[in-house]
């Protein structure tokens, strides 16, 4: 029984932001969707729309179908390349570990396969992680970024205590349940979010290409924390929508996709001086 609560718990919090999903074949589709093997693992990826490279990451235990309301909008004007991460999704992952680091990798890697040397980037939550450890890891390949309720550090000055105290305490109870396949997966994922990321501001500060720090006012993520994350990327905006939790591309999809479409297409603006005037 305490094996099927946690399980249940576990799968309702990880398809939560699946919420976004309004067209069923998001996430679904022969028609744009292929495998890849990279880095021990076949991951899933569709592609839809032509012109500039757009690459969407979803949130921990999402997956492409997240991005129901992003995808018909951005595939207009973009090459949208959505991929279900490392350990979710269609990409099985059967290894013993799994870290932000390795998701950035091989979404970088992806990229290679696809013969893209540079492209812009959406991230959400979990996807915003994985968003500034590209511009980190892999400078080159990130030509703007735009990130929303994403984090640097597992703890209560990042995330809302409440909210860190639930995802430690399911963390927690999932490993002490047998070790069958889907609780591995699950630990994987909920050790992701109560033991990780672990990224420094000297880190942030090394970024080089311009990026949109979001946050809900109300997000999971503490308010003071998206505030740091943007203080800390030379090039960057911050913007914290109101009356908003951690859902803002779900939510608030026509701002949200208007807004980030805007940031790509006006050149970065560094105000200063008396410039903050006006």
């Amino acid at each position: 029984m305490q094996k099927k609560i946690v399980i249940i718990i576990a799968a309702l919090f990880l398809s939560g932001i699946a919420s976004a999903q309004t067209e069923p074949d998001y996430g679904n589709n022969p028609k744009a969707g292929k495998y890849v093997k990279l880095r021990g693992i076949n991951m899933y990826y569709e592609i839809y729309g032509t012109g500039a490279p757009l690459l969407i990451i979803h949130g921990n235990g999402g997956s492409i179908n997240n991005f129901g309301k992003q995808i018909p909008y951005f595939e207009k004007e973009y090459k949208v390349i959505l991929a279900d991460s490392r350990a979710q999704g269609k990409s099985l992952d059967n290894g013993d570990s799994l870290s932000y680091e390795m998701m950035a990798d091989d979404l970088n890697a992806l990229l290679d396969h696809l013969h893209i040397d540079s492209c812009y980037v959406i991230g959400w939550s979990d996807g915003g992680i994985n968003g500034l450890l590209m511009a980190i890891r892999h400078p080159g390949k990130v030509k703007e970024l735009a990130v929303t309720g994403a984090n640097l550090v597992p703890d209560t000055s990042a995330v809302e205590p409440e909210i860190f105290a639930w995802a430690k305490m399911l963390s927690d109870s999932i490993n002490k349940l047998p070790l069958m396949p889907e609780v591995k997966t699950n630990r994987k994922l909920f050790h992701l979010l109560a033991y990780q990321p672990n990224i420094s501001t000297k880190q942030l500060q090394t970024i080089q290409c311009p990026v949109l720090v979001i946050g809900g006012d109300h997000d999971v993520i503490r308010t003071r924390h998206t505030m740091l994350i943007a203080e800390n990327i030379p090039k960057s905006y911050l913007w914290i929508l109101p009356n908003s939790g951690h859902s803002t591309p779900v939510y608030y999809s026509k701002q949200f996709n208007e807004s980030i479409n805007d940031f790509f297409k006006t050149p970065y603006r560094k105000i200063e001086g008396m410039d903050r005037l006006n």
